[in-house]
C-alpha cells in the first residue's frame, strides 16, 4: 500500500511539473475545446449516418451562387409536369359562397362534377373494393346505412348510444377475425375504430412509444421498420419525435430479422411487421418478428390494413398463409382497414391492442379545461356516426360465408394475373404473393413507360422503387375484367419493345429519374411542392 501511494505522489508531482508550464486559462480551456470537437464530430458522424455523406455533399452544393436558383427552376418545371393540366382546374374552383343558395339544385352540380371523374369501374388498383356501380346492391345498403346515421357523432356516446355499441362490435368482430378467440391471445384484445389505416398506424406508434416510456423510462424512441413498411409510419415518427431505423428487404423482399435484431438497442420501442406489405403483398415473417419482440420486451405492431379481411378467410381456404395475428407471441397491436376488403365505406378502420393496459397510452385526457373534464380515445374529437354504422352494416349484410366467397373469388383472380404476368415474356413478378397484390418489373424494357401505356388504356396501377415495377391490387372490380388487363399488359409491352422512349405526356422520365437522384431531399422538396400546388 505505501508503495503504490509512494507512485501515485511521484506521478501526480510529475504531472504538476510539466503542466506548470502553461496558463491556467489553457488548462481549463483545452478539455472544453476537446469536448467541444468530440461533439461535433459525433454530430457529424450521426450526419452522415442518417443522411448519407452524398446528401450532404449535395446540400453544401446547393448554397453555391446560381445553384439554388436553377435547381428552384428545374424544380417548378417538374413540378408543372407533374400537374399534367389540373393547373387550370385550381384556377376554376369557387373562393366564395354563392350569394343566394342554390337549395336542391346543387345536387345537379355534384352530378356534373362527378360526371369529369375518371372511368374508375375495374381499371384502378385497389381504389374501390366493392363490385358493381356505387348506385345498387352492396353499395346502395351501405349508403343507406350511412344516410340513416349521417346526423350522429360517437363524442356524445349519451345521446347517440346505437353508434356507440355498433363501434364496439365493429371492433369485435375484426378482433376475431384476428385471433382474440385464441388462447394465446390473452383473451384481452380491444381497441378502436379510426378514419383508416394512417389513423390506426398513428395510433398504434403513438401509443407504443407512450406505453414504453411509462414501462422503460424511454425519451428518445426509435422505431424498427423494413424499407417495404407503408409510408404512414414515417408520417408517424414526424408528428411523434421518434427515430426511424430502416432496414432493407432481404432477398425475399421480405423484413430481415437479423438486420432488425443489429438495430435494437435501449431505445427501442417498437418494430414493424406486414401482412401483407403494401409494395409486392408479402407478409414478413411476423412469428420471427413476435419472438424478438417477446425477448427483447418492446412492442410489435403488425399491419394488416390490406390483409385483415382477406388472410382469416384464405386461411380457412386452404391457402398456405403464415402466422400473422394476435395468436403469435409478441405481437402487441394491429391495425385492419375494415374501407378495403371488409367492404366498409370510405374512412373505416380498426386499430387493436393486445390489452387494456397497453390501449390505455392512447388515449388523452384532460383535467384542467374550463369547459369540463375532457377524454376521447382517438385523435379525432367529433367523427362521423355514419361511416361507422355503414361498417356495421357492412360486416352484418356480409357474414362469414359472404366474406369467404368475396375472398376465394379475389384470391383466383390473383393468381390468374400472377400466372399471365409471369407468361409475358420481359416481365417477371416480385417476390412470391401470399395474397391479391401482384407487383411486377422487367429487365428487357422500361416498365414506367410500360405503365404510360397502360395509363393511356384507362388503366390506374401503383408505380414502385427499389426495384423499379408496378402493382396491381386486385379487388371484386377486376375478377370481370382481369382478362382484359392481361391483354392490355401484353400490348403495353409489346409496344414499348417496338418503340422504346417515353410517349407526349407520360411520367416515366420523371419517375425514372426521381428513382435515381442521390439526393432524396431534392425529391421529397419535389413532392412538397407538387402538394402545395395541388390543395
Amino acid at each position: 500500500m505505501e508503495a503504490a501511494a509512494e507512485l501515485a505522489l511521484r506521478l501526480r508531482a510529475a504531472a504538476n511539473d510539466r503542466l506548470a508550464r502553461y496558463e491556467p486559462l489553457v488548462l481549463v480551456a483545452a478539455p472544453l475545446l476537446a469536448l467541444l470537437v468530440a461533439r461535433t464530430l459525433h454530430a457529424a458522424a450521426a450526419a452522415v449516418a442518417d443522411r448519407g455523406l452524398v446528401a450532404i455533399v449535395i446540400s453544401a452544393v446547393k448554397l453555391l451562387p446560381g445553384v439554388s436558383g436553377y435547381i428552384a427552376a428545374e424544380k417548378k418545371k417538374v413540378v408543372d409536369k407533374m400537374q399534367s393540366g389540373g393547373t387550370s382546374t385550381k384556377n376554376n374552383r369557387r373562393a366564395e359562397l354563392p350569394t343566394i343558395g342554390l337549395a336542391e339544385e346543387v345536387i345537379k352540380d355534384l352530378e356534373e362534377l362527378k360526371a369529369k371523374d375518371v372511368d374508375w369501374q375495374g381499371k384502378c388498383s385497389g381504389t374501390v373494393y366493392i363490385a358493381g356501380s356505387e348506385s345498387e346492391g352492396h353499395f346502395e345498403l351501405i349508403n343507406k346505412a350511412y344516410s340513416m346515421f349521417s346526423h350522429t357523432n360517437p363524442l356524445h356516446q349519451d345521446v347517440f348510444k346505437s353508434v356507440a355499441n355498433m363501434e364496439a362490435e365493429v371492433v369485435a368482430m375484426t378482433a376475431a377475425l384476428l385471433g382474440s378467440k385464441e388462447k394465446s391471445s390473452g383473451g384481452q384484445i380491444c381497441g378502436n375504430m379510426t378514419s383508416g389505416g394512417t389513423e390506426s398506424i398513428l395510433l398504434a406508434v403513438k401509443t407504443s412509444r407512450d406505453y414504453m416510456r411509462s414501462k422503460k423510462g424511454i425519451t428518445k424512441p426509435e422505431m424498427i421498420i423494413a424499407e417495404s413498411a407503408h409510408s404512414a409510419y414515417d408520417k408517424a415518427a414526424e408528428y411523434f419525435n421518434i427515430k426511424v431505423r430502416r432496414v432493407p428487404v432481404n432477398k425475399e423482399f421480405l423484413a430481415d430479422v437479423k438486420g432488425f435484431k443489429r438495430c435494437i438497442n435501449g431505445n427501442t420501442i417498437m418494430m414493424v411487421g406486414s401482412a401483407p406489405g403494401f409494395p409486392h403483398g408479402l407478409i414478413d415473417p411476423i412469428e420471427e418478428l413476435g419472438e424478438l419482440a417477446s425477448r427483447y420486451d418492446i412492442c410489435l405492431h403488425v399491419d394488416l390494413c390490406l390483409g385483415g379481411f382477406v388472410l382469416p378467410f384464405a386461411r380457412k381456404l386452404g391457402y398456405p398463409i403464415p402466422p400473422f395475428d394476435f395468436s403469435v407471441k409478441g405481437v402487441t397491436s394491429i391495425s385492419s382497414d375494415v374501407h378495403k376488403y371488409g367492404l366498409a365505406p370510405k374512412g373505416t378502420s380498426v386499430v387493436l391492442y393486445r390489452n387494456h393496459e397497453i390501449r390505455k397510452h392512447q388515449f388523452v385526457a384532460v383535467t384542467e379545461w374550463t369547459g369540463g373534464l375532457y377524454v376521447s380515445p382517438t385523435i379525432a374529437g367529433s367523427r362521423p356516426g355514419g361511416l361507422i354504422a355503414g361498417a356495421w352494416a357492412a360486416m352484418m349484410s356480409v357474414g362469414l360465408n359472404g366474406y369467404l366467397d368475396s375472398t376465394s373469388r379475389i384470391m383466383e383472380v390473383s393468381k390468374k394475373i400472377q400466372r399471365g404476368i409471369e407468361e409475358i415474356p420481359g416481365l417477371f413478378v416480385i417476390g412470391k404473393p401470399n395474397m391479391t397484390v401482384v407487383a411486377f418489373g422487367s429487365d428487357v424494357v422500361d416498365i414506367f413507360e410500360v405503365n404510360d401505356i397502360m395509363s393511356s388504356k384507362g388503366w390506374h396501377l401503383n408505380a414502385l422503387q427499389r426495384p423499379n415495377s408496378l402493382h396491381i391490387c386486385v379487388t371484386l372490380q377486376h375478377t370481370t375484367v382481369y382478362k382484359d388487363f392481361l391483354k392490355d399488359l401484353q400490348d403495353s409491352v409489346d409496344t414499348v419493345k417496338a418503340n422504346p422512349g417515353p410517349i407526349s405526356g407520360g411520367m416515366a422520365p420523371i419517375y425514372g429519374a426521381a428513382g435515381k437522384m442521390p439526393d432524396r431531399g431534392t425529391v421529397r422538396e419535389l413532392l412538397v411542392e407538387f402538394m402545395d400546388s395541388s390543395c
